[in-house]
């Protein structure tokens, strides 16, 4: 029996593990892939991380990982099938059948990208279509890429792209980005980059690889050159299997303030699956923190 299960072994999950360590409760985190530290790890350049300027998503996310180690973290390699109540116990069980009970849960599973569900999508998904940059980029040097979406990530890649391949097309469906200024700005000084506005991908086409993309400009199909499409147009939270158990919002993300505290007693959200405004690094950490205080005070009550 566990004090408490981590599920999730991104920053919010690390972060949850450290604190939870320090407060000497026995604990364990359940992730899906072994040796992760979630969609931090796909991040080339971290500027925004208090303190640590400049570092690299990768390192950055196996600091955090080690700091959990060396503070005596437990893990257990699994895919989260079904989270259960039964009076006070809270039982996860996994794919392979096994499973862990704990007296509070921390569900800290983060987000998936979204896809654009467009013709080709899925025929060509790893023949030309991408959804982390810094994971394929380097395939496409000397090439034609185009990047789809108008938020941080879509900027942040289309940055890393031009200065791998020869050009990049930057497509965004709005006539204005939701990115930040700074990157928006980098953006339009890069002159490897062709921004493109108030244009709708709506066919992926090509032979064996991406050879081009179909799009709906200003009401108007157009058709670019390209080798390879990097999609960046969002996440959607990994709550399929809360669905009945927790309360969500309308988009799937779990209902929860910045003390974790959800609708079930014990099961607390942490990290960009939850309710929040700002889906940040520093927010998940400042999450994990939160919640394993919320749970050692839920814990300590029922003692």
């Amino acid at each position: 029996m566990y004090d408490i299960v981590i599920i999730g072994s991104g920053p919010a999950g690390l972060s949850a593990s450290v604190y939870a360590s320090r407060a000497q409760l026995k604990t364990v985190i359940a992730e899906k892939v072994y040796g992760s530290a979630g969609q931090i790890t796909e991040s080339e350049q971290v500027d925004n991380y208090l303190g640590l300027w400049g570092e690299s998503g990768y390192a950055l996310g196996e600091k955090f990982r080690t700091h959990a180690i060396k503070l005596g973290a437990e893990f257990y390699e699994g895919e989260v099938v079904e989270i259960k109540k039964i009076g006070s116990i809270f039982t996860v069980e996994f794919a392979d059948k096994n499973k862990i009970e704990a007296k509070a849960v921390i569900y800290a599973a983060g987000t998936y990208r979204r896809k654009l569900e467009i013709k080709g999508e899925a025929e060509f998904t790893g023949k030309g279509v991408s959804y982390c940059a810094v994971c394929d980029g380097a395939f496409y040097k000397d090439k034609t890429v185009a990047v789809i979406g108008g938020g941080d990530t879509a900027l942040g890649d289309a940055l890393l792209l031009s200065r791998m391949a020869d050009k990049v097309y930057l497509i965004h469906r709005r006539n204005e980005f939701r990115g930040s200024a700074s990157l928006q700005e980098k953006v339009r000084s890069t002159e490897k980059i062709e921004i493109i506005l108030n244009s709708v991908p709506i066919e992926i086409i090509g032979n064996i690889n991406v050879n081009a993309l179909k799009t709906l400009h200003d009401g108007k199909e157009e058709k670019l050159s390209t080798d390879g499409i990097f999609v960046a147009v969002g996440t959607i939270p990994n709550s399929g299997l809360l669905k009945d158990f927790v309360k969500l919002d309308k988009n799937g993300y779990v209902i929860a303030d910045e003390d974790g505290i959800t609708s079930v007693p014990g099961f607390f959200a942490a990290g960009d699956v939850r309710t929040k405004s700002l889906r940040q690094v520093v927010t998940a950490v400042s999450d994990g923190a939160n919640c394993i205080y919320s749970a050692e005070e839920f814990i300590s009550k029922k003692i």
